[in-house]
């Protein structure tokens, strides 16, 4: 197991207001102990090569990996034309991340948006169609599709389309392939899904290829159940927090107990920071803890 950080505290500060950029970020993240830096496509304002490798020289003089390439494409859009281009720019985006991670390193795929004109068949048969063409590309340049058990991105109007545990399911089991596709594991995410993280892991853990790690806490006097909405999800809701990986609401022991018994040897990004570096310092440690409990045996 290998540890890795993403600044989802300066998500907007890097991609959308420029205040702040990924350069800065990869100097910052020195102090923090991780071994790898995940990027986000929308950390690039532009994919040209010379700019690309400068990042890569960047992580790699800071003494960082790039063990993951995070992508949002949106492959439930109606319109076919749509699709193919977000198909495109995901296999942009599988070179970018062989340029930048090498082989073996993931780069993140999503279903798309919950259009509400979208049916559950159509977007599962789309979401199918997008993956098994992308496939390949990964296939050429050793790069490995991780899908994730995703809320919403940040810039989407719509949550998810697979957002919900058998939805994202049935998404896995119709793709065999095992080489170039897997998991990306989030268990936060499965919490705001309104879904056991437990349960989804224990059905998906020997495809995981990578993971997230961050926590959640209820706010004082609240309970899961009076988050929950009319489809089952919490949402991002105010009353439910971030915090100190390992000290919310995730059982962190029962999973990285059945990772190890999986066999699992990959990446876990800290993906938080929303209180400050601190408490990205402190979620590492933590990470470093669970590790030589359970992968340095």
């Amino acid at each position: 197991m290998k540890i890795s950080a993403f600044p989802k505290c300066y998500l907007d500060d890097i991609s959308v207001q420029r205040t702040m950029s990924v350069f800065d970020w990869i100097e910052m993240a020195k102090s923090l102990g991780a071994e790898g830096l995940e990027m986000y496509v929308g950390f690039f304002p532009t994919l040209d090569n010379a700019f690309v490798d400068a990042v890569g020289e960047a992580i790699a003089k800071a003494g960082f990996a790039m063990p993951m390439m995070c992508c949002s494409p949106d492959f439930t859009h109606r319109d076919p034309e749509v699709r193919r281009r977000e198909i495109e720019k995901e296999a942009g985006m599988i070179r970018v991340t062989r340029r930048l991670g090498g082989p073996g390193a993931i780069c993140r795929i999503l279903s798309g948006q919950r259009y509400p004109d979208v049916s559950l068949e159509e977007g599962i048969g789309w979401v199918v169609e997008a993956i098994e063409t992308l496939i390949p590309v990964a296939r050429e340049y050793e790069i490995v599709l991780g899908m994730e058990n995703h809320y919403k991105d940040g810039y989407w109007s719509y949550p998810e389309f697979a957002q919900k545990m058998d939805v994202f399911l049935r998404v896995i089991d119709a793709i065999p392939e095992r080489t170039y596709f897997g998991v990306q594991y989030d268990p936060s995410n499965a919490i705001v899904a309104g879904d056991d993280p437990i349960a989804l892991l224990e059905r998906v853990a020997d495809r995981v290829v990578s993971m997230h790690a961050s926590d959640r806490y209820l706010a004082e006097g609240t309970t899961l159940d009076e988050l929950r909405q009319s489809d089952g999800t919490l949402g991002y809701s105010p009353n439910l927090r971030h915090g100190v990986t390992g000290q919310g609401l995730n059982d962190y022991d029962r999973i990285f107990s059945i990772l190890a018994a999986a066999g699992y040897d990959g990446w876990v990004s800290i993906e938080d920071g929303m209180n400050g570096m601190d408490e990205m310092r402190q979620s590492i440690d933590f990470l470093k803890r669970m590790r030589a409990k359970y992968f340095e045996k």
